[in-house]
């Protein structure tokens, strides 16, 4: 997807800043062509500040989706995920898995449930970072209460892991 959106913004780095904000975020435009989260519309200028960019350019980017079929479909159908429990975990008693691993290799979620499993700890969230995004993508296991060490070396026994932490 990604290839796809900066593609198609190749020619306007401003745009581009402005769809990459949008999917990190998951904001969708909607059929007024108003960005949003959800049901809440965010002003251009809002937008334009997080990106470093003109408001003139969200303005921009936005009429350039809505013009084409296929940014306007992907665009009109990005939703936030909702809450990301890493930065409260803490607070709330849970443990912070980071793992990072080759991005192209298959299973590395699979094997990463199932070792948690054994331990017996509840998931409470997964974020897998899409590696098209971010250069340095990691999988965020938030979970129930504290990790034992032991699944730390389990999971750094996978053969594509290459860092394992916990917060």
């Amino acid at each position: 997807m990604w290839r796809e959106i900066s593609g198609f913004f190749e020619e306007s780095p401003a745009k581009l800043r402005v769809a990459r904000l949008m999917v990190e975020l998951g904001l969708g435009i909607d059929d007024e062509k108003r960005i949003v989260c959800g049901m809440v519309k965010i002003p251009d200028l809002s937008i334009a500040r997080a990106s470093g960019v003109d408001r003139r350019a969200v303005r921009g980017m936005v009429e350039d989706v809505m013009g084409d079929p296929r940014m306007r479909e992907i665009f009109c159908g990005l939703k936030p995920a909702g809450s990301f429990l890493r930065d409260v975990a803490p607070a709330l008693g849970y443990s912070v898995i980071e793992i990072r691993a080759d991005p192209s290799s298959v299973g590395v979620i699979a094997k990463a449930t199932a070792i948690i499993a054994e331990a017996k700890l509840v998931i409470r969230q997964i974020l897998a970072e899409d590696p098209d995004l971010n250069p340095d993508p990691k999988l965020l296991i938030i979970t129930s209460r504290p990790v034992p060490g032991e699944v730390v070396y389990r999971l750094l026994a996978v053969p594509t892991v290459t860092k394992v932490s916990l917060s």
